[in-house]
């Protein structure tokens, strides 16, 4: 499966964004998938996770309470929305995927990524 993220920017803390994460070449359904972030000088580090059916989820401590995934897979796409962003948020946005029934908070477990799309939030 190839996939492609989107909806990266500039925006000011406090504000919203939406990222997308557009999937091909296979049937999403059967993916869990993740977002994961990489900021400047520091490690990838997850973010948020979904179940290929949706109905499970899980979040880094940093994103609970503000971003939230879901996943429409009759659009084979996967979405973050992010509130209340702050600048350490700061970061290249990655989505990835994983077929079979997890979604795992370790970026090894996925074996497909997409290129990542970058959010800066201004202070």
């Amino acid at each position: 499966v190839q996939l492609q993220a989107s909806g990266g920017g500039l925006v000011q803390a406090g504000g919203s964004l939406r990222l997308s994460c557009a999937a091909s070449g296979g049937t999403f359904s059967l993916y869990g998938a993740g977002w994961f972030r990489q900021a400047p000088g520091l490690e990838r580090e997850f973010v948020a996770a979904i179940s290929r059916s949706g109905g499970n989820t899980r979040y880094a401590n940093s994103a609970e309470g503000r971003f939230t995934i879901s996943r429409d897979n009759a659009k084979n796409t996967m979405y973050l929305e992010m509130n209340g962003l702050k600048p350490e948020d700061t970061a290249v946005y990655y989505c990835a995927a994983v077929p079979g029934i997890y979604y795992s908070a370790r970026y090894n477990d996925y074996p497909y990524w997409g290129q990542g799309t970058l959010v800066t939030v201004s202070s």
